[in-house]
């Protein structure tokens, strides 16, 4: 059955009704957000399923094959929707649109719609041409701004407790591997009393966990101010009324000062979790891929963290199979990953991005080579996670609830201070009169596998 349309909406309806599809990162998820809220102030309605809805965004992610092929498929799906008659038409934003531009309505001529990254704020004026049935202009493509993009006036799609906070955008780093620079551009630093009052805005909204990304948390402000300021902008987060938890995301070795390290040691509300993506452990592989830091520069950062901040959970993520990887290389990260004991690791599979300059080095790998040192290192990650999770049983923690069990009244899903949405494993706690959002002091009591079991033993806040 087709569903038929009207371009006529009642005076008091909504403008349009659609349907959203954020893919990729939190920062993706930030810029999704902030289409939200302007296409809900702009009057138009937001539904749960495509089928039926005037239109569909999904917001792509484009970063490697494996996330365009997500992308993609979702496409697919709401153009096979649109050809059904189940929809009227299907706008594509993000970065996969960023990086791929209008060869995109070549390969698919049933998008109705292309917005770039830094289109992001005409969306609405978007969504009046393809209500208007005005197909003349299909694109919205911007150069990366000198100045950020505002975040405020969000509809999030996040639980109400937490939030993803973006302090920054693009990246200058130009890793052989990546193609950010060339879909979000240079790093550009949001102002710090920006970043402040996005925050107070978020609080006021019942977040106790603010989640700060960026390309490159550690640059913040070098590019703005002249001088690294992060430890600055952390003391001021810390002054947000209504925050519990500030976690850090996406830091990089390099711009690691002893300053920044007191200000997280000292601090009661950021969280003493440190994620910094690392890459590889061989200065060979580390040059190749234009790290521009070194295995032993990395190895006396991760001694002082761990000397100086109490109770740490450092996470990272490695890649296998770069160009020219050898055996040596690969026992060499593997050497690494056993010595530093990284509570949280993922591992991923080079990706050959033909943009970029890793796709000109010679020596490419097989697909099964890189896969499988993967697995083999995921395998020896397993036994670390696995020992640190065994290790933290009979003892106490603060969780943070995200979502009840379901048809378990007293059982919920929650979140230790180890544990990034998302990303991490998460605690499953049994108590009585909790609900999303509370904090709760826990007994852990068990492991289940890179999760964990605890009982709450505390009240709730």
């Amino acid at each position: 059955m087709t569903t038929s349309y009207s371009t006529e909406t009642d005076r008091n309806g909504p403008k349009g009704r659609y349907a959203f599809v954020s893919l990729g990162c939190p920062k993706n998820l930030v810029d999704s957000e902030r289409m939200l809220g302007m296409l809900q102030l702009d009057g138009y309605q937001l539904v749960n399923e495509p089928q039926g809805a005037d239109f569909a965004i999904v917001n792509t992610c484009g970063f490697i094959e494996q996330a365009r092929q997500e992308s993609f498929a979702v496409i697919d799906e709401m153009l096979e929707l649109k050809r059904q008659g189940h929809l009227r038409g299907v706008i594509v934003s993000g970065c996969l649109a960023e990086r791929q531009k209008e060869s995109l309505l070549v390969d698919r001529p049933g998008i109705d719609q292309l917005v770039g990254v830094f289109g992001r704020e005409e969306v609405t004026k978007v969504a009046d041409r393809l209500i208007g049935g005005l197909s003349e202009q299909r694109s919205v493509f911007q150069p990366a701004p000198t100045h950020t993009l505002p975040d405020t006036s969000r509809l999030r799609i996040t639980p109400k407790h937490f939030a993803f906070l973006k302090i920054s955008e693009g990246c200058d780093r130009l890793c052989t591997f990546c193609a950010i620079p060339k879909m979000r551009g240079k790093h550009v630093t949001k102002p710090m009393e920006t970043v402040i009052a996005e925050a107070q805005e978020l609080a006021a909204d019942g977040v106790r966990e603010l989640v700060i990304v960026a390309q490159d948390t550690t640059y913040y402000g070098l590019d703005l101010y002249g001088q690294t300021r992060l430890p600055e902008l952390l003391r001021e987060l810390e002054k947000v009324d209504g925050l519990d938890w500030i976690r850090l995301m996406y830091l990089y070795p390099m711009y690691f000062s002893d300053e920044l390290i007191d200000t997280i040691a000292e601090s009661e509300k950021i969280l003493p979790y440190l994620d910094m993506p690392l890459q590889h452990a061989s200065d060979q592989m580390l040059k190749r891929m234009q790290r521009r830091v070194t295995r032993g520069e990395t190895e006396t950062l991760l001694g002082k963290l761990r000397e100086r901040i109490p109770q740490l959970a450092m996470r990272t993520t490695f890649i296998t199979g770069f160009p020219g990887e050898t055996d040596e290389h690969f026992s060499e990260l593997e050497a690494f990953v056993r010595a530093q004991q990284f509570e949280r690791l993922g591992v991923f599979t080079y990706s050959y991005e033909p943009d970029t300059p890793a796709a000109k080095l010679p020596d490419q790998l097989p697909e099964e080579v890189k896969s499988g040192r993967r697995d083999h290192l995921m395998g020896v990650q397993q036994e670390i996670a696995f020992g640190w999770n065994d290790a933290q049983i009979g003892k106490q923690v603060d969780v943070i609830i995200d979502a009840a069990v379901p048809d378990e009244p007293t059982a919920w899903i929650g979140r230790s201070y180890a544990d990034a949405p998302d990303v991490d494993g998460v605690v499953y706690v049994t108590g009585a009169g909790l609900s999303p959002g509370a904090l709760v002091r826990c007994e852990i009591v068990a492991r289940q596998e890179y999760d964990l079991v605890a009982v709450a033993c505390g009240e709730p806040t």
